[in-house]
């Protein structure tokens, strides 16, 4: 597949008029929030066949979605909920090696060897925290898994750095020690 790839982006000037970097810094001026959006936009406006449309769009998302850019974006008019990521992120970090953050679109998942919580910006004003702890009651503060449905057996609301207690760190460090 590769191959094919690199063989679209060789012969792109020749049949689009246009580098792949060039349709990149054209892409970087617009501001689409749907794939098919831009590549209708470079089908018509642009006469690019569709194969190559999709092709320039997919490879000019690759770049644009850093996991500093997903994290700002997920943030974007959220920023007072910054501070209570970062601190939840330092203490996942704080929990061992095998802890990997991996931003996403919408949310940051925390894995080990699986998946053990997730970080949802949910409004702009509450961050939902999604926990795998099979097992765990549910109270009035470790809810319902909630919005995260099958991918985490509980949820806590964080409206604020000070919920960030010796209480959820201990409900980290256990969804982390089942991922094993």
């Amino acid at each position: 597949m590769e191959k094919a790839v690199q063989k679209m982006i060789d012969n792109m000037p020749e049949k689009t008029g246009k580098s792949l970097i060039e349709w990149k810094a054209l892409l970087k001026t617009k501001s689409f929030t749907k794939h098919a959006e831009a590549v209708n936009f470079l089908k018509k406006e642009h006469s690019v066949t569709h194969g190559f449309a999709n092709t320039i769009i997919s490879l000019s998302k690759e770049e644009q979605t850093t996991q500093k850019d997903l994290i700002a974006n997920q943030y974007k008019g959220k920023e007072n909920l910054l501070p209570i990521y970062e601190s939840l992120v330092s203490i996942v970090k704080g929990l061992g090696n095998e802890a990997k953050i991996t931003p996403k679109k919408t949310e940051v998942s925390l894995n080990r060897k699986r998946k053990f919580a997730v970080i949802k910006p949910a409004t702009k004003s509450r961050i939902d925290l999604g926990l795998k702890l099979k097992g765990k009651s549910i109270t009035e503060r470790l809810e319902n898994s909630g919005p995260f449905g099958t991918m985490c057996t509980h949820r806590v609301r964080l409206t604020d750095i000070n919920q960030i207690d010796s209480e959820l760190i201990e409900w980290l460090k256990e969804a982390y020690s089942k991922a094993e």
